[in-house]
């Protein structure tokens, strides 16, 4: 995993606007900028300081490519600890390919996805959990996955993961000491002592691991079925929520006909919803597998919006939807509450206590229906700035060493020898060794930044 050579890449998004920037990386950074980039001042970028930037104009072999401000950042107090030079551009596509195709022949290599944070962790810039913050912070789609990616890269994550493990070095380092050196003045291990410690980070282990449901919700979003009878009001709801219009509204039952997609930002989440066709009997064949596919998003989505029609009393086809939709995380939405309401709300809120009664038809139901599903998936309450597992590489990691954990308790019930306990403990270390990038493989370092978009 070493890095001898230079690399380059757009650091800004790939389209016109008021300025792009290519960052350059690499111990021939500036004597590759200096290549083709002239200040108006005449000292070129080699005699610079770092932090300090300079005005001038780039040049190819078919001449002037534009006017452009250069910055000298230099190792180790660079992003990537490296020799670094970024070039800040007029924003358009052309003239920023052409600069780039210029840096990359004086002798620059095109970066890969993800190589410029890549080549920070490598250089002790960052651990690997604040590595991903980056990653989660670009692809922020909330306000709370935004904040929580800055803890993240603050090193919330890390800092517990670094208690815990230390208390486990330290429990690690008195029994190796008191078996190896029995004719020192090393203190007897209290059996007692240290179940006791082994019991409490049981405890912040499986306390940690209980954050990745909310993690992966903040950071993927919520795989959302809206479901229910036709004409109850699922495609206006689809249609309020998307703030457009998405889905066909009619006053025809069976209107919609397959499932139709959208992500819609609802504040404190993010929700990948699916408006599926209306449950009810029916031998239209269409119709039928139009409602075999909403079944079948009933049963693969995280969260169920039941919506139905509060200005008419429950029929049998509505309770059957709610015997189904129960057993899921659930909102049930009592819609066209501006018709008058009908509907058993008692009988209603017996199942779902996560419930509402309102217009889809009205802007203001979108608050609403955002502070019941932040309740029911509990983000209302979050601490953003806790730590909290953001990724199924993390949660493995985390589940490692709490089974590692598990099975030392057992072995000092079972009355196994220190040497044995202490084996696990140490698989344990390691397994936070790894959640945390100190010992990692190279494979597992690739895989983390292949996800990573180029540039950054």
């Amino acid at each position: 995993m070493m890095q001898n050579d230079t690399i380059a890449a757009i650091a800004t998004p790939n389209a016109a606007g008021g300025i792009s920037m290519i960052r350059i990386s690499g111990p021939k950074a500036v004597q590759i900028a200096d290549k083709i980039f002239q200040p108006l001042s005449g000292q070129p970028l080699s005699e610079r300081k770092g932090y300090t930037g300079a005005y001038g104009t780039a040049y190819d072999e078919q001449g002037e490519i534009d006017n452009l401000i250069a910055f000298v950042y230099r190792a180790p107090k660079s992003y990537t600890g490296e020799e670094v030079v970024e070039l800040s551009c007029h924003g358009g596509i052309i003239v920023t390919r052409r600069l780039l195709r210029a840096v990359l022949d004086a002798g620059a290599r095109l970066a890969d996805p993800g190589e410029f944070t890549k080549r920070a962790f490598l250089n002790g810039k960052m651990t690997l959990t604040q590595a991903e913050s980056v990653m989660d912070l670009v692809n922020s789609q909330s306000e709370q996955a935004a904040r929580c990616a800055v803890a993240a890269l603050d090193g919330a994550l890390y800092r517990r993961i670094a208690e815990i493990r230390e208390r486990l070095v330290a429990q690690t380092a008195h029994i190796t000491a008191w078996i190896d050196f029995p004719e020192e003045d090393v203190d007897a291990v209290k059996l007692s002592f240290l179940r006791g410690e082994l019991l409490e980070i049981e405890g912040e282990l499986k306390e940690l691991i209980r954050t990745f449901d909310v993690g992966k919700v903040i950071h993927m979003g919520v795989n959302t079925a809206i479901v229910g009878r036709p004409n109850v009001g699922k495609s206006t709801l689809m249609n309020l929520l998307a703030g457009c219009e998405k889905s066909i509204v009619t006053d025809m039952a069976g209107t919609t006909r397959d499932v139709v997609e959208e992500t819609v930002n609802l504040g404190d989440v993010v929700l990948r919803l699916a408006d599926t066709a209306g449950i009810r009997r029916t031998k239209n064949a269409v119709e039928l597998a139009g409602i075999d596919r909403a079944k079948k998003r009933i049963a693969e989505a995280d969260l169920v919006l039941l919506v139905l029609d509060a200005s008419e009393e429950l029929d049998g086809e509505d309770i059957e939807l709610m015997r189904v939709v129960r057993a899921k995380p659930s909102v049930l939405v009592a819609n066209k509450a501006d018709l008058g309401i009908r509907i058993d709300l008692d009988y209603i809120k017996r199942d779902f206590p996560h419930h509402l009664v309102l217009s889809a038809k009205e802007a203001r139901s979108v608050e609403a229906l955002n502070r019941e599903i932040g309740s029911l998936m509990n983000l209302t309450n979050l601490d953003t700035n806790q730590p909290i597992l953001a990724n199924e590489r993390q949660r493995a990691c985390a589940a490692a060493a709490l089974n590692q954990i598990e099975a030392a308790l057992d072995a000092l019930s079972f009355g196994m020898t220190l040497d044995a306990v202490n084996l696990l403990i140490e698989d344990a270390i390691d397994s936070l060794l790894q959640l945390t990038g100190e010992s990692v493989s190279e494979v597992v370092v690739d895989e983390v930044f292949s996800r990573f978009c180029v540039g950054k």
